[in-house]
Parts: C-alpha cells; structure tokens; sequence
C-alpha cells in the first residue's frame, strides 16, 4: 500500500488512504490524466472508473481549484456524493450535491463555498446560464456516462464553457459504441486529446475481472404465436410495397428491414409539402409500423404484451384514419381474438415461460433481467410471484414512480429483500447494484453500449453468469449478431482515434515537476 501511495503522492492527503487500494491500471490510468491533457476514459462497468475520477479531483483540490463531477441521473449523482463524502478527507461542508430542489439563493451560496460539485449536468447547465455558478476557479470536471454527451443534451453546453475556460475534462464510459462517426463526435463535443482504453482480456486488467460465462437460450415461437405474427406480417408487407413502389422504403418486406430504417420512413414523409400525397404516404407509413410494433411484441415478447398494446390502440380517444383501419382488418381482428382466447387458456410466449424455468433453477441467486418493455416486465414480475419467486418491477420515472421510490428498490435488492429485479433500460447504467449472479437479457439488444452495459451489471464481486434468451426465426437472431459484432469492433475503432489524436496532440507529457513525482 505504502508504495502504491508514493505513486500519487502528494495529493493522497486529500484522501482517506486508510479506504482505498487502487489498482495497478488505476495508478497507470491517473498518471496520464495527472498530465492535464483532456481525456476519454474507457474501463468495463465494474472497474472502478469514479475511483480514477476520486484521485483526479484530489489533485484538483490539492492545487486549491474546484472539481465538479457530472452524473446524467439524480440517484447516480448522488452516489458519487456520498462517494466524495467517504473518501475525500476535506470538511463535508465543502462536498455539495447540486440538484434542482435546493433554493436558488441558497444554491449560490453553497456553490460559491463549495470545493466538490457532485450534480447532474442540467442543474449546473441552468445555473451556468443564469449566473449562479461560476467555473472561473475550476481545475477539472468530469463527464460520467460521458457517452451521452451529444446534440443538444446539456453536457455539450458544459464542455464547451469548459473548453472555453481551459479546464480539465475528464470522460467516464463503458462504451462509448463502435460508430467511428459518433466517437468523433464525441472527442469533439469533449474536447478530447487522449484516450486510455481498457477491455476485460488486457493484461493489467484481467486479474480483475471476474469470469463471466455466457448463455444463449434459444426457443421456438410455439404455435399460437406462429399463428398470429402469420396473420400480421402479410399486411406489413402490404403497406411496405406501397411505400416501396413510392420510393420510400428501401425494402419491399419487413424481413429485412432494421427498426432504425422504419423510423426513418417517416423522418422522410414529414418532408414532403404536397399534403395529399404526403398524407395517403402516412396512411400506409401508421398501419406499417404499428403492426410492425405488434408484430416485434408478440414474436419476441409475449401475447400478454401484444394484447395491451392492442388495448392502448383501442382505447385512443382520437385515432387516425391508419389505425381505425387496422383495428378493423379481419386479419388483425383474427389475431388479437387468437391472443385473448390463449391469455384466458393460461397461454404465454414460449420465452416467458423459459425465462421463469431458468430463474427457479437459479433459487438462492441475485438477478437482474432486463427487458424493454413495461408490458413485458409487468407480466414477468407476475409470473415470477406467481411462482414463488420474489420479484420486483424497476422502471423509469411514470405511473406514480419516484426517484426515491427507485432507490428504495435498490436498497431492498442490495439487502436482498427480494431476489429478482426485472428492470428496464434504466437499470443498465450508472446505478450501484454490486450483488448480481445472473443478468438475464429477455431479448439481445443491438445497440453495443447498452449490451456492454448489462453485461457489467454481473459479477463485479464474484463470477457472474450472463444468459441470453433469443427466439428463433425473429429479429432476436439479427440483434444478436449485430450487438456481437459492434461489441467486437469497438476497441479497434477506438484505438484507431486514439492513434490520430497522438499524432495530433503527442503523448501525455508531464511537467517536469510530474515527472519527479513518479520517480
């Protein structure tokens, strides 16, 4: 421990040393950062990435600015509060948690006499804008889930009164994806000028990383839901080889075309200004992508999903010409009688019954299992109960859900209260849930940050187990394999930038008063 500290030395009496024991990888990852470049910080969930961020503030403090570090939620800014309280060895009074609640005046004092702002990026955005907060005495702050740092989200105002000002910023990720555009972006809106990247298999990385064995479980579709998605299918296509004899498809069947690619039917339509032709477009473009909605939930989720879908549709109070329509075709009006008559036998997707099977054979074990949507979870959280199995739903803000009601949650899983978390997306990131065994993917995603993300969410203490349902003959498949491929390709594409930005800004040089500090 002792030599491990002469490494930081002296900022390490702005820690509670006594409370940390940083990581060879850690250490080589803050010497680069302690060398003021700006950098983009890439370390698997689990490995400590607010650690490194601790050590950058300490350094900060040391040279008497300020340090601000930035978390896209509520409850993750609030953890890297009460991290900052445990491991700052400065007067708690001097740590402030900056949220919207807290009085303007009182918010200008607090931040006026504050050393550490743990926020999240639309309070100090707002407070920036109104003169509440000033980053004149600011020496670093750090971007977690820096991935969402683009477009107009209120991380890009941030960064570029940072750039303008000369600070320091640091960016935390997981993943910050495999697009090289969206990267560049990245760097960009960041300001980046160096990277350090770290996967599960690099050599000071490994001995940490707990294994992970993964499982893909694949199932048929079964026979009720074979019966109903051939009902809808055909009339996807229908429509979709209307809009592609229009030129506004790029595929004549629905078998080929990604959820990205349908969007984007509609992005196009919205240009067109001939109203007529415009409107007879979206005629076919809503009757589309509402079956198609129909069809992705009763093939890949459940016929209890499918059916409220239906029932959202119905219970419109003004429904548009394309989905009166719908609801009165005969195939559809086939299909959803299908789907009720088998919800009242005791019916489900196939995959509901296997995620069910999977979880009662992992009796004794902390799980999380993400689904996209609310339906989905809603019913999984019931048949879970149904079967003995303690199981909470965990979704996003709505129906009557806070964020204190969230962290509630969470508190009864870590004290293991209940054993099953069946959450939505906004379980994959940022939040502290270290005791999972399992994660469980109710469907892959395509999306590689989202699936690096979930993945994390396992074995951080001890080895994890990461299951996979997939369906077979559905979009499953295809998410499965993109998701893989993406996930394979982003160190490349990472390492590529990183490359260019050596070229463009040299290696992380220290001052000569760095260097002797590392002797």
């Amino acid at each position: 421990m002792h030599d491990i500290w002469e490494k930081i030395s002296p900022y390490n009496i702005i820690l509670h040393t006594e409370l940390i024991e940083p990581r060879a990888y850690q250490i080589n990852i803050i010497k680069k950062v302690y060398s003021g470049k700006n950098y983009l910080i890439v370390l698997p969930t689990g490995l400590g990435k607010t650690l490194i961020a601790i050590l950058a503030i300490a350094k900060t403090i040391y040279e008497g600015k300020k340090a601000i570090i930035l978390a896209p939620t509520k409850p993750l800014s609030e953890q890297h509060y009460n991290t900052l309280k445990k491991l700052l060895n400065i007067d708690e009074n001097s740590i402030l948690l900056l949220t919207g609640s807290m009085r303007a005046k009182e918010r200008e004092e607090r931040e006026r006499n504050s050393k550490v702002i743990a926020a999240t990026p639309q309070t100090v955005a707002n407070d920036l804008r109104l003169g509440r907060l000033s980053m004149d005495d600011c020496g670093v702050v750090i971007f977690d889930e820096c991935h969402k740092a683009v477009g107009k989200y209120a991380y890009t105002y941030i960064a570029d009164e940072c750039k303008l000002k000369g600070i320091q910023i640091i960016g935390l990720t997981a993943s910050p994806g495999s697009d090289r555009k969206k990267i560049n972006k990245l760097i960009e809106t960041l300001g980046i000028q160096d990277i350090e990247i770290r996967t599960s298999l690099d050599a000071d990385v490994v001995q940490y990383v707990m294994d992970k064995p993964i499982t893909v479980e694949y199932v048929e579709k079964g026979h009720t839901v074979t019966k109903i998605t051939s009902l809808i299918k055909p009339l996807i296509d229908e429509h979709l080889d209307k809009l592609y004899k229009k030129g506004m498809s790029p595929f004549r069947r629905y078998d080929n075309m990604s959820k990205r690619q349908l969007l984007e039917i509609g992005g196009n339509i919205e240009k067109i200004e001939a109203l007529n032709y415009k409107y007879m477009l979206l005629f076919h473009y809503v009757y589309a992508i509402n079956l198609a909605h129909m069809h992705e939930l009763i093939s890949t989720e459940g016929i209890y999903p499918f059916v409220n879908y239906v029932k959202l549709l119905e219970e419109r109070e003004k429904k548009s010409r394309a989905v009166a329509s719908l609801l009165s075709d005969g195939n559809v009006k086939n299909a959803i009688e299908i789907a009720k008559s088998a919800m009242l036998n005791g019916e489900e997707h196939p995959k509901m019954f296997r995620a069910v099977s999977i979880i009662k054979g992992l009796n004794g074990k902390n799980i999380i299992i993400f689904a996209q949507y609310r339906s989905t979870i809603r019913k999984l959280t019931e048949m879970l109960n149904l079967n003995g199995i303690s199981a909470r739903s965990f979704v996003g803000k709505g129906n009557g859900i806070t964020q204190n009601g969230q962290q509630e949650i969470i508190k009864e899983f870590g004290n293991k209260e209940f054993s099953v978390l069946v959450s939505t997306s906004i379980g994959e990131e940022g939040l502290d849930i270290p005791s999972v065994d399992v994660v469980i993917f109710y469907e892959p995603v395509a999306s590689e940050i989202r699936t690096i993300q979930r993945k994390g969410r396992a074995g951080r203490m001890k080895i994890g187990q990461i299951i996979i349902l997939v369906t077979r003959g559905t979009k499953d498949e295809i998410y499965l394999m993109i998701s893989n491929v993406r996930e394979k390709r982003m160190k490349q594409v990472i390492e590529k930038i990183r490359d260019s930005l050596e070229k463009k800004y040299g290696s992380a040089a220290m001052g000569e008063g760095q260097q002797k500090l590392y002797k």
